[in-house]
């Protein structure tokens, strides 16, 4: 138990400490979009285009339970929708962009530790957490979202063209927004911005710990991406769970 709630709540202690420390030195906002491209620029196609095979898989897989249960997948489409707007979309998208841009982090990070470019950083009266950490959460908290939509749109429109070509369905029927509502919406917005705060941060918590050589950069760098990963579907869980009690 201990060693799991430090595992997620270390994140929550460095997000602390690079609130204050950002108050106190500033934020550059030119690193932050430095950061912002390294984050979403770097990362957009590989969301694009896991996400346009995972919608071809959805809906696949919806075609092969409408056979066997309600004989028509058009019936299936606007509840496939909806569970790709509020679940599977955001989700998916965010663990995408963790396995880059975390280990991108992890590992920039880390390579700085072990070659005491944060001393020296610390030593010309710089701050890690304002200078280095602080503009990777800007990056993540607008980054995230943006690709969270990309996301969505591209395996809506996979998950369309493949029930018009390949199962002779009106593709429309998988972008029937009937079941969708405001708090839909609601609750994926809240899983893209908190999967968005959450990787830089987990990242960053795995390499600034990384001291050593070679290993402890690889270490660090799996570490970032296994805790990023992980945080994004406890989001996920946590936000599903608190909303069905809310009974929204």
């Amino acid at each position: 138990m201990k060693r799991a709630l430090a595992f997620f709540g270390a994140p929550v202690v460095l997000l602390a400490r690079t609130t204050r420390a950002t108050a106190r030195e500033g934020l550059g906002w030119r690193e932050c979009l430095v950061q912002l491209h390294e984050l979403g620029g770097r990362s957009v196609w590989l969301v694009l285009s896991g996400m346009a095979f995972f919608g071809a898989v959805l809906v696949t897989i919806a075609n092969s339970q409408a056979r066997r249960f309600v004989g028509n997948v058009a019936v299936l489409g606007p509840a496939y929708f909806e569970l790709l707007i509020r679940e599977l979309g955001p989700v998916v998208s965010a663990v995408l962009t963790a396995s880059r841009a975390g280990a991108g982090h992890a590992a920039e990070l880390s390579t700085m530790g072990v070659n005491e470019q944060l001393e020296a950083l610390e030593m010309s009266a710089g701050d890690p957490l304002a200078d280095l950490v602080a503009p990777r959460v800007v990056a993540g908290l607008v980054g995230v979202p943006l690709l969270c939509v990309l996301g969505t749109v591209a395996a809506t429109l996979s998950a369309a063209t493949v029930a018009q070509l390949g199962f002779g369905v009106d593709g429309r029927a998988f972008m029937d927004p009937r079941y969708v509502d405001v708090w839909d919406l609601l609750a994926a917005a809240i899983k893209a911005v908190a999967c968005g705060v959450y990787i830089p941060l987990a990242a960053a918590v795995a390499g600034l710990r990384a001291r050593g050589g070679a290993e402890a950069v690889g270490e660090a760098t799996t570490d970032g991406v296994v805790a990023a990963s992980l945080g994004c579907l406890l989001i996920d869980f946590a936000v599903s769970l608190a909303f069905q009690l809310l009974r929204l």
